[in-house]
């Protein structure tokens, strides 16, 4: 469960974290009389729930209000990889002497939480990290000590952090356990010139088995903005937009997790994560995978799409049926690699085998399954 920015930025400021004055708006006029309250020279900053909003255009500077009011109106409506902005944050620009990155995240491998800190964040901390990873801290937490002030100083120091971002450092852990969250990240964390950290962003994912005990947040922070994850939604599919080329679809979140590490050893990135349910029987399964192809295939960031099935109580010819009703409905226009195994395989491989289509080819194991989906991407 994803919050917004300035929902991520309502925490830090409730657990005593320092963030800038801003004010949300759906208006260009609005933003324009809060540019008015704040001072006049602000930032405007699209609101939704994805990254890269920057290079998107969906973050701006504005020198006064009437150019605030401008800025909103061209933000206001964007699209941001499939998200439409609806809301803007008009916030007072901050002096910065340095940019950090801090997040602490679950880390499901070791049983625990990993800290992640970096000397050197922003909104380049990716690149950071792939050409110097040795810039970037990864301090492991044990969620019985947590993170006290000591913890936090070893973050510090393993970062290359200055000692006034220790109290924050404690803070977001805070937020992080008492708010049931998987994900706390500040990015950038800022020391002003006067010496201040602030957190001029913020990135929070909840846990979405303890929503009953984050109620507050209701039905209007817990939707879906992308259009096809609220398709998905309505059709019982667990849908996970992500920024890549290939559409992963699958019946098993486990499943559908190694598929995506697959589909990224093989050099390229997964577009979706699509799970159709791991225990569905008759014609349910037809049914979802049907749905779920239709959801993928609407998708035009999607260049190739891998459907990666393990037959158990699903059966691998009924999900080939649910794959034959889409193409009889729709024109294939990309690439459907389909990798079938466990019960009734063999007739499901038959069944796609008999209607067989241009664009469609099968595989025999996961491996060549991911291999090949990524193959084609590279192609499209």
């Amino acid at each position: 469960m994803d919050l917004y920015e300035h929902q991520a930025r309502q925490l830090f400021e409730e657990y005593g974290i320092v963030v800038p004055r801003a004010e949300i708006t759906d208006s260009s006029k609005k933003a324009r009389e809060i540019a008015r309250r704040l001072g006049g020279r602000v930032v405007v900053k699209a609101q939704v729930k994805t990254g890269g909003r920057g290079r998107a255009g969906g973050v701006k500077r504005a020198a006064d209000p009437a150019a605030t009011e401008l800025t909103a109106r061209h933000i206001l409506g964007m699209d941001i990889k499939g998200h439409r902005v609806r809301t803007v944050m008009v916030a007072e620009p901050i002096d910065t002497a340095e940019e950090f990155y801090v997040a602490y995240a679950l880390d499901r491998a070791r049983g625990g939480f990993l800290a992640v800190a970096s000397a050197q964040g922003g909104t380049e901390i990716e690149e950071v990290a792939a050409r110097r990873p040795e810039a970037v801290a990864r301090v492991p937490v044990d969620p019985a000590e947590g993170v006290t002030s000591s913890k936090a100083a070893e973050i510090a120091t393993a970062a290359g952090l200055p000692p006034q971002a220790v109290d924050t450092l404690v803070r977001l852990w805070q937020v992080l356990v008492r708010e049931d969250a998987l994900l706390v990240e500040a990015n950038p964390l800022v020391r002003t010139r006067q010496g201040r950290i602030v957190a001029l962003d913020g990135r929070i994912t909840l846990d979405g088995n303890a929503r009953f005990r984050q109620a507050r947040w209701g039905t209007e922070h817990t939707g879906h903005d992308d259009p096809l994850e609220a398709a998905a939604a309505a059709r019982g599919l667990t849908y996970v937009k992500l920024d890549g080329e290939v559409g992963v679809i699958g019946n098993g979140a486990g499943l559908v997790m190694s598929t995506l590490d697959m589909v990224a050893d093989h050099g390229a990135r997964p577009a979706t994560f699509l799970d159709t349910g791991a225990d569905v029987g008759g014609g349910a399964c037809a049914r979802l995978m049907a749905d779920g192809l239709s959801v993928v295939l609407s998708d035009p960031s999607v260049r190739s799409v891998l459907v990666n099935v393990f037959g158990g109580i699903t059966v691998c010819d009924t999900v080939a049926e649910g794959i034959v009703r889409v193409l009889d409905a729709v024109r294939l226009t990309r690439p459907l690699v389909v990798r079938l195994d466990g019960n009734n395989a063999a007739r499901g491989r038959a069944i796609l085998d008999e209607r067989a289509r241009p664009l469609l080819e099968q595989a025999p194991t996961m491996d060549t399954a991911a291999s090949g989906a990524a193959e084609l991407a590279r192609q499209g």
